[in-house]
């Protein structure tokens, strides 16, 4: 496997010399992070919970229309189209091809368009047709649908419930496999992750929807995944070595080091593809995995040991407990 071996096994690299520069470098992007969310959070010295993020319909409610035209179709001159019929908020964004659209209208132009569906009048779907005409030859419409404000404001608190029971199953599961210290440590650098991928949003004010949520969620398991790696062989090597902590600690994350920086440049390489050619649905989800995927590499190799060590681990933690005294005795 050499050829895969991007850092030689036995490195020598000192990342625990640069762990005070690397937790104030994550707390500084922390702090930024939650500034941009409370900024947003409360304009003005306001609360709007819902400004947090610059929320699509999946969130706000409003309605959705996906549409198929003849001949590609510019973003630009539909939205033009649609605010000339009436959609002023219309948001418009290719899926896969400039073929296949799909239009986000916010409550207000939805409401209106709901109640003149009621009034016996064309749907929202017919009337978004319409409003484009024949400019791109025939359009079609594939799917058509709302989704009410209450709707949205459940799944919004769905989605807060996810993350705080992922977070607390990965704080206990961690707890179980290895010790509570690693626990702590391995769930801090993964919510560093998450934030700073929420603060990106925040500070950006890019669509987050669904789709995003399931990147945040996503984010989590590559960060905790790599993590565990670490861990586990920071384990291996506190039971084996004649050594301090530190060199300890050192030692493994030079030789994970190769699996790490591979592994998250082939995660890279998916999402990036995902980016790229994914069309705009799958963009915020993309975006998440994307700025996760960097964050998450840099806090595995600079976050994760640095405050392991700083809550004091050592090899007792990892021994039986109740054979510490008889198995300390045995081994080096």
């Amino acid at each position: 496997m050499k050829p895969f071996n991007l850092f030689p096994y036995d490195s020598k690299i000192d990342f625990m010399r640069m762990r005070w520069a690397s937790i104030a470098i994550a707390a500084l992007l922390v702090l930024t992070s939650i500034g941009a969310i409370l900024y947003h959070t409360f304009p003005g010295g306001r609360f709007e919970p819902m400004g947090t993020f610059n929320y699509a319909i999946d969130f706000t409610g409003g309605a959705a229309v996906e549409l198929r035209t003849e001949r590609p179709a510019s973003v630009e001159r539909v939205r033009q189209r649609l605010a000339d019929a009436g959609f002023d908020s219309a948001q418009v964004q290719t899926l896969g091809t400039s073929s296949e659209l799909i239009v986000r209208l916010q409550p207000s132009a939805a409401d209106t368009a709901q109640a003149t569906e009621a009034s016996g009048m064309q749907s929202i779907g017919e009337r978004v047709r319409t409003a484009l005409g024949t400019e791109w030859g025939e359009v079609s419409v594939l799917r058509s649908e709302q989704v009410g404000a209450q709707v949205g404001s459940e799944l919004a608190a769905q989605g807060i419930w996810a993350l705080i029971f992922v977070i607390v199953g990965f704080l206990v599961y961690i707890s179980f496999r290895f010790e509570f210290k690693f626990a702590l440590a391995a769930t801090l650098t993964t919510m560093h992750d998450v934030i700073l991928v929420l603060g990106w949003f925040a500070i950006s004010r890019h669509d987050f929807d669904l789709t995003v949520l399931a990147g945040v969620l996503s984010v989590l398991g590559f960060s905790i995944n790599d993590t565990i790696v670490v861990f586990d062989r920071i384990r291996d090597n506190f039971r084996g070595m004649r050594a301090s902590p530190v060199e300890v600690l050192n030692v493994s994350i030079n030789q994970t080091l190769s699996r790490t920086v591979i592994t998250s440049f082939a995660a890279f390489l998916t999402v990036l593809a995902l980016y790229l050619y994914g069309g705009g649905s799958l963009r915020g989800m993309a975006e998440a995995q994307l700025i996760g995927v960097v964050i998450g590499t840099f806090s595995t190799i600079f976050l994760a040991c640095p405050l392991l060590l700083k809550f004091g681990v050592s090899k007792q933690d990892l021994l039986p407990k109740a054979r510490d005294e008889e198995a300390l005795a045995r081994r080096p």
